[in-house]
């Protein structure tokens, strides 16, 4: 644990100069408080904007940062240095999983400030899965790609997709009826009734069949890639 540790003090210090990381971690919750507290319509579902920049959140700051990460790690062969300072693959997986997590979670922290009592501890682990399966998919990204461009060219669509489809569900059932297979839009659900609990089976299918297929593309790629 000691090396992923320091993994994650590295990654702190280079966030800290990398403002296109930066912002990823800090947009969502600061627009979630601008909006929900300067926008009131008649009619608006309660903490409508904190629930809809949540699905957001959790589809395109994790997969975003882990990619750019070990993408830009790679391409400037810090991460060779890395492994040749004894410092093993899953310690540094683990270390920059563990780093954007909480970072994450932080984040998520900010915007549940609008619930209220026992909804908190729901909505955060609700985010807190989001967050998991969205870093292993940004990992599959990261060890995949030559360079950081080819990270973002990679990361962009996928993030589109999972960021958006379920804001478009909500007005097209056509678009809903494949939404329905994506773990961002069963969080969604999940969001709306605020429960993990009075949710559908295929709620937890679609999340379980979602992970493990990103954790087998991982395991896929890191056999074919590595770190290096």
């Amino acid at each position: 644990m000691r090396n992923s540790i320091i993994v994650i003090k590295k990654q702190l210090k280079d966030t800290l100069k990398n403002k296109a990381i930066l912002i990823q971690f800090v947009l969502y919750p600061v627009l979630t408080l601008i909006m929900e507290n300067t926008i009131h319509m008649e009619g608006m579902p309660e903490l409508y904007f904190t629930k809809l920049f949540s699905i957001m959140y959790i589809g395109m700051a994790p997969i975003s940062s882990v990619a750019s990460i070990i993408s830009e790690e790679k391409e400037k062969n810090t991460l060779r240095v890395l492994m040749m300072a004894n410092v093993k693959p899953w310690q540094y997986l683990l270390g920059v999983g563990a780093y954007v997590w909480t970072i994450c979670m932080i984040g998520a922290g900010i915007m549940a400030t609008g619930f209220r009592g026992g909804d908190i501890a729901t909505y955060m682990l609700i985010m807190g899965i989001g967050f998991l399966i969205s870093i292993i998919l940004g990992a599959c990204v990261g060890i995949f790609a030559k360079n950081q461009m080819g990270a973002t060219s990679i990361s962009l669509p996928a993030m589109m997709i999972l960021a958006f489809l379920p804001m478009l569900a909500m007005f097209n059932t056509t678009i809903e009826k494949v939404a329905k297979y994506t773990y961002t839009q069963q969080l969604n659900v999940c969001l709306g009734s605020m429960s993990l609990t009075s949710v559908s089976k295929e709620t937890y299918m679609v999340l379980l069949l979602n992970m493990v297929l990103l954790f087998g593309l991982f395991m896929v790629s890191f056999r074919k890639k590595g770190l290096e």
